[in-house]
């Protein structure tokens, strides 16, 4: 397995080159969360159970997700600040092709 570069872009409008591994079984949330890029206690609430959107992103770069399951597809639907290119960031693992992946945390709830 190797690890990957990704970019974030935090609440605050400020860009993060982060390295992230693809052995250790991690969603973007995790990520999120190891490199403290969002205040305690505002990302990743559920546990990365797709049970709330506090880890709502926008997708930036152009990477093929994995199709939105049923639950996650049902959160978005009553999450605040939608777009086309929302995704919860629990949902998306890291996987080799994330590689480059660029996404912005959508505004806490």
């Amino acid at each position: 397995m190797q690890d990957i570069n990704i970019k974030i872009t935090d609440r605050k409008g400020e860009t993060h080159e982060v390295i992230a591994p693809t052995d250790m079984a991690m969603n973007l949330m995790e990520v999120i969360r190891s490199y403290e890029l969002a205040e305690e206690g505002t990302i990743g609430v559920c546990g990365g159970m797709a049970m709330c959107a506090s880890c709502q992103c926008y997708v930036i770069s152009d990477h093929e997700l994995p199709e939105i399951t049923d639950d996650e597809d049902a959160m978005l639907a009553e999450a605040f600040n939608i777009e086309d290119n929302s995704r919860l960031g629990c949902q998306i693992q890291m996987t080799p092709a994330m590689d480059g992946l660029e996404v912005a945390l959508a505004p806490e709830i």
